[in-house]
């Protein structure tokens, strides 16, 4: 049995900050290994880079327990009951798009992490990119960046890790800036998760 750090990676989406921690792991840069992949969407494109790496995968929906009459505490306590088993150090949220409450932090205490597309206390919630690029357009920010923190109840907040400033030029559309800063994001979050696990 591997004696790396084992994660948990949770996506919502196309996946391309996993791609970016399975990189670092084959690059030998990142001392880890990921026991499995999570998604909250069946068609998210993480899953399938996933299963090209070998990688188990977890499709958790919450449709059906809004459909059954039943709230996210039980689609959380299902989700930590269905990942325990794997003992993970780390789980890793890149990209994913619901929001985790404190049952389920304080059953993976300090081992929950976030990756956010913008700075500390700046856009949190969704569609932080557009917001910042909105807020550059009226001259109300020079840049933005992203950050990755450790979970805590209230959103996109808690100690941050490590963050990037990404700069926004005024040629820029907002494709750019975008693209700008997911490879922003790429780096910080292999950054994050080699500081947070101590790795040499």
């Amino acid at each position: 049995m591997s004696s790396k750090p084992r994660l948990i990676v949770f996506i919502s989406g196309s996946g391309s900050n996993l791609q970016a921690i399975i990189d670092a792991i084959n690059s030998g840069h990142l001392a880890a290994e990921i026991i499995l992949v999570v998604s909250n969407r069946k068609a998210a494109q993480g899953l399938v880079r996933a299963a090209e790496h070998g990688i188990p995968t977890l499709y958790h929906p919450l449709r059906p327990y809004r459909e059954a009459g039943q709230g996210r505490a039980a689609y959380e306590s299902d989700l930590a009951q269905k990942i325990r088993p794997f003992g993970p150090d780390l789980v890793v949220l890149a990209g994913w798009m619901h929001i985790l409450g404190a049952d389920f932090l304080r059953q993976f205490p300090q081992k929950v992490i976030n990756l956010h597309p913008a700075l500390p206390g700046q856009f949190a919630g969704t569609q932080a990119i557009e917001r910042a690029f909105a807020a550059y357009q009226r001259g109300e920010i020079t840049h933005s960046g992203c950050m990755v923190h450790l979970a805590v109840p209230e959103v996109d907040a808690g100690p941050v890790i490590a963050q990037a400033e990404v700069p926004i030029y005024p040629e820029d559309t907002l494709d750019d800036f975008a693209a700008r800063l997911h490879a922003a994001e790429h780096e910080t979050i292999v950054t994050a998760i080699h500081r947070f696990l101590h790795l040499p």
